[in-house]
């Protein structure tokens, strides 16, 4: 048995090693998709978490179940710091939009498949979540708009797809220098929402417009390192 009854009575929760096994295997995962695509072999990523290869199917019956997992993770980590950027968003627009980046750099790591890898969003969760965090950071900017903060014709396609650039990895490049140029590139692209002396833009793709071009065919594995957002 792996698992115990919650205590409300709803959904039942893993138990502590099982839990455990389950982040170990999509840690590995990440890891692996980040170096081999999401074609690396599963019993490489079961070696790489340290469990055998019965213990991932268990958690995950099959490879599409575990990118899944992995990209959903990642969409729910930029919907949280979306909406903690959104919470401080009235004090300071754009120190909220900085920390939302940099904080995204930092854990850059998760979001292997959803900013770095091409997601599967033919999932109704994943598309959700997208949804919701385009959303919220349109909010940032209308809060930022109303205090002359940001330039008028910056978008959240803006900040979605800086933010996936700041994430991509810089390869043969030690992960401190790594995060030092990422900072340095959020800083510029910060000062370039500024209204002051901004020349006016090329007309942005809106958010249908980007995700309409990142369905997947199924069976169809990325290489390691392209970018989609």
């Amino acid at each position: 048995m792996t698992r115990n009854a919650s205590p409300d009575g709803g959904t039942p929760r893993l138990r502590a090693d099982a839990a455990r096994n389950r982040a170990q295997i999509l840690a590995a995962a990440r890891s692996a998709f980040r170096e081999l695509g999401t074609a690396a072999p599963l019993d490489e990523i079961a070696r790489r978490a340290g469990v055998n290869i019965a213990t991932l199917y268990r958690r995950f019956p099959d490879r599409d179940a575990l990118i899944r997992q992995v990209v959903l993770d990642g969409f729910t980590l930029v919907l949280q710091t979306a909406h903690d950027a959104l919470e401080t968003a009235p004090r300071d627009p754009l120190a909220a939009i900085e920390k939302m980046m940099l904080r995204l750099v930092d854990e850059r790591d998760m979001l292997v498949l959803p900013l770095i890898g091409g997601p599967v969003i033919d999932d109704p969760r994943a598309l959700e979540l997208q949804r919701r965090t385009a959303a919220a950071l349109e909010d940032i900017l209308a809060v930022a708009r109303t205090q002359d903060a940001v330039r008028p014709d910056v978008t959240a396609v803006d900040l979605i797809t800086t933010g996936a650039l700041a994430c991509r990895p810089l390869p043969h490049l030690p992960a401190e220098q790594a995060t030092t140029l990422a900072t340095r590139h959020v800083r510029v692209f910060l000062d370039g929402l500024r209204p002051d002396g901004a020349r006016p833009l090329p007309p942005p793709p809106t958010h249908e417009d980007l995700t309409a071009h990142l369905h997947t065919t199924k069976g169809t594995d990325r290489e390691p390192g392209c970018t989609e957002v």
